[in-house]
């Protein structure tokens, strides 16, 4: 991994290949590592006549695994900032592919609202554009207390049911207590302030039809948290946008079943990237 210096915090990332760059965002409470079969597999050159390949950052956002909390809350607005000096840190200057997983996906949106020259394209996974309920919003902020005043456990024994899939949890026990550890290994003090960060986030739904940019609309037919039926209705809102639907996976399709999800990547970047 890389530390850079971002506007006075120690930001971490990995940064793998060269090419089209292609931004990860981690979902909630998850961190960089959540895209390994992603970096494994496609940070690669397209074929065999060397054409440029696809260069992956895949950062730990701020209060996430090694990555140095900036603020509390974690507004939304605040990590795309944020993730726009990381790119100037890592001498991105091109437009990126930006790929967010559910909190990622917030974060996308508003990077596309405030930095729209430095993207490409978009990837939204199991992800939603409505902002929350207000008894959800009050259910995040219940959370961040919970877990500055217990740690994390209790979070995240709540939450897996319903980020993994049903096959998930049947078939893939190492799977399913991966993604446990790597929840568990996150800072409280990160994980509240991004809860508290997704109570207030914008609501998005009227702004859809603005998105101009290729999208790319992927969930996991067995997610929970982001109903495909729902996901659907999301991409059906931006002009031109590609839905793909994931099988055998949850809330967290590109881990649950990397090889569908990454095909869906690869060839969705053949055509838009």
């Amino acid at each position: 991994m890389k530390r850079l210096s971002v506007d006075g915090i120690d930001f971490w990332c990995e940064d793998q290949a060269a090419g089209l760059p292609v931004l990860l965002v981690h979902g909630f409470p998850l961190d960089h590592r959540m895209w390994a079969e992603q970096m494994a597999a496609l940070a690669a050159p397209r074929d065999s006549a060397r054409r440029s390949g696809l260069r992956l950052i895949a950062p730990d956002l701020p209060g996430f695994g090694r990555s140095a909390l900036r603020a509390d809350p974690a507004t939304m607005e605040r990590f795309a900032d944020d993730l726009a000096k990381l790119l100037d840190a890592l001498d991105v200057r091109e437009p990126v592919v930006f790929c967010g997983l559910s909190m990622g996906g917030y974060i996308a949106f508003e990077f596309w609202r405030r930095w729209p020259s430095r993207l490409r394209s978009l990837i939204l996974c199991d992800t939603r554009a409505a902002a929350d309920a207000p008894e959800v919003a009050v259910g995040r902020l219940t959370t961040a207390d919970r877990v500055l005043r217990e740690g994390a456990g209790s979070l995240v024994e709540s939450m897996l049911p319903r980020v993994l899939g049903e096959t998930t949890r049947r078939d893939r026990p190492d799977l399913v207590e991966s993604v446990r550890q790597m929840m568990m290994s996150n800072p409280a003090s990160g994980i509240a302030a991004a809860a508290r960060g997704m109570a207030q986030r914008s609501e998005m739904t009227g702004l859809l039809a603005e998105i101009r940019c290729p999208t790319l609309v992927v969930v996991g037919t067995e997610d929970l948290a982001s109903p495909p039926a729902e996901v659907r209705a999301m991409a059906d809102s931006i002009i031109g946008a590609e839905f793909v639907e994931i099988p055998g996976a949850g809330h967290l399709a590109p881990l649950e079943n990397p090889t569908a999800f990454n095909r869906a990547v690869v060839e969705w970047a053949a055509r838009c990237g």
